[in-house]
């Protein structure tokens, strides 16, 4: 099984697109060029601000899926390494979760 990445990309109009590949350098070049991603290829330039390394193709590919479903806040904690945001933002605020106590 090949390596493989997750990547967030910030497009031109400062949104993230989250991604996983076998080779980051071709898929960025991909992505810039317009080839890539129908959701990038409207909104150029993009740039890459975030990559994991993965031993498998397969667990960048679940990471990526996990990532996507993160608000805004928590991928910018992820970004920044702020590991303590980062569980501030995964931390559940909704009135049923604290009411089932």
């Amino acid at each position: 099984m090949p390596t493989g990445y997750m990547y967030i990309l910030e497009c031109c109009g400062g949104n993230f697109y989250t991604g996983s590949t076998i080779d980051l350098i071709r898929r960025l070049a991909q992505h810039q060029s317009g080839n890539g991603a129908n959701y990038t290829r409207d909104r150029l330039p993009v740039k890459l601000i975030y990559s994991e390394k993965h031993p498998k193709i397969g667990q960048a590919f679940y990471r990526e899926k996990q990532v996507q479903k993160w608000s805004r806040a928590k991928k910018i904690a992820l970004m920044n390494g702020d590991l303590e945001e980062l569980h501030i933002q995964a931390t559940c605020l909704n009135i049923t979760h604290y009411s089932n106590k």
